[in-house]
């Protein structure tokens, strides 16, 4: 079976970008220095849907030099890269995947990556998962197990879970607190920044954003607005992390009041249409509307057409769109996920720390599958913490260890 990708000619610069990461992801290069040598996926058909960037296409290598047969898909019409793409091909893995995918192509690919018979997955989102348990459930035999990198996906797999349909066990690596304390709140936090910026080339000092979702995500892009000089408004339905939101120094109201203020509109909550026609109706002429979750569902983009006398492409990733009124209010990357599809995704230091986890999480399915009931599972803590001295250590970094009296005195010994 051929790839299926936009020009091999690219793989140069795809080349030169893979390496470019390689160099600032310390933890992921002694991995693959050990699994190189002892390739404990030998033989193994794994299959990874992710945002086709360098940063996923190194931990498709890594993979790979532990001997397995790698297949990549994109987990998003616009965050892939067809350098990135080109390059994996040369490098032997399959793909399938090219920027700007339609519905249908997408579809496909997904289907072409599972006519692979992965026996591990690596999902992000859950279509993996969701085309496993319906249109090809005939591979679920093959299934040993997998991981899943979102919020989104994990909310996807917890339901099927819960329902008892579930068929085989899956690891939340997003729920791995090396993962979603730092990828969440600092990958998020400075990439949807990175994707905002360099599309609208605009000043974010001064500026009214509102943020919907105070969770880690959330967090994050609003420390981030914060230390760029925003003056930010928090949008929640959880109480806890409202008054935690207010604790933080953060305005706390309503979409529907807050809609009134923004200039820049930030969604991060995992669920649809936190942003309607009721409060793009009182916006600002000039509001930027941009999301950072995970599906293109949280802006509605279907009320943003109904209300617009007039749409246009007024740069690349904003689209224009010009009410009866004639306020104009501006969608970036077409509501999908502003940090990749308009940017280059999480920094390279903070994905060596979650694609380590998605390395590890592999090798524990590989070799724990047989004893794992169809559930989904959290990392140990000591997983976790031996992640987090991988990093301490390639940054020089050196903290304390307890001394026998002090283990004894807390009953560790």
């Amino acid at each position: 079976m051929e790839s299926m990708i936009r020009d091999i000619k690219l793989a140069p610069q795809g080349h030169d970008k893979i390496n470019w990461v390689k160099e600032f992801m310390p933890v992921l290069n002694v991995l693959n220095e050990d699994l190189s040598k002892s390739k404990p996926l030998r033989g193994k058909n794994i299959v990874v849907t992710m945002h086709l960037e360098a940063k996923t296409a190194y931990l498709a290598l890594v993979l790979q030099n532990a001997g397995a047969n790698v297949t990549v898909t994109g987990s998003n019409p616009l965050s892939t890269q067809d350098d990135v793409a080109a390059a994996l091909v040369e490098k032997g893995i399959k793909v399938f995947a090219w920027y700007n995918t339609t519905e249908e192509e997408y579809e496909t690919f997904l289907h072409k990556a599972l006519d692979t018979k992965p026996d591990i997955i690596v999902d992000d989102g859950g279509d993996l998962v969701s085309l496993l348990h319906g249109e090809r459930s005939e591979l679920l035999p093959n299934i040993l197990g997998g991981s899943e990198e979102t919020t989104t996906g994990v909310i996807r797999l917890r339901s099927l879970a819960a329902e008892g349909r579930l068929k085989f066990p899956m690891i939340a690596v997003n729920d791995a607190y090396c993962k979603y304390l730092f990828d969440n709140r600092y990958g998020t936090g400075q990439s949807t920044w990175d994707g905002i910026m360099r599309t609208t080339n605009l000043t974010v000092t001064g500026k009214t954003v509102v943020i919907a979702g105070y969770g880690w995500c959330g967090k994050g892009v609003a420390m981030r607005a914060k230390g760029l000089g925003a003056n930010v408004i928090i949008t929640e339905v959880d109480p806890i992390k409202a008054i935690e939101a207010v604790f933080d120094g953060f305005r706390v109201m309503s979409m529907e009041e807050a809609a009134k203020f923004g200039d820049i509109f930030v969604t991060l909550t995992g669920c649809k249409h936190v942003i309607n026609g009721e409060h793009i109706a009182v916006m600002k002429s000039g509001a930027v509307l941009a999301n950072a979750g995970h599906f293109d569902l949280e802006i509605n983009k279907e009320h943003l057409e109904e209300l617009a006398i007039s749409k246009r492409t007024v740069r690349k990733n904003i689209e224009e769109f010009v009410m009866a009124d004639k306020r104009k209010i501006y969608l970036l990357a077409e509501g999908r996920l502003v940090n990749l599809a308009a940017g280059d995704g999480h920094p390279t230091e903070i994905m060596d720390l979650s694609f380590a986890m998605q390395a590890l999480a592999v090798l524990h399915i590989l070799e724990h599958h047989k004893e794992m009931p169809n559930e989904v599972f959290n990392f140990p803590d000591e997983v976790n913490a031996s992640v987090a001295r991988l990093k301490l250590q390639a940054l020089g970094i050196r903290i304390d260890t307890l001394t026998d009296e002090q283990k004894a005195y807390l009953g560790q010994d």
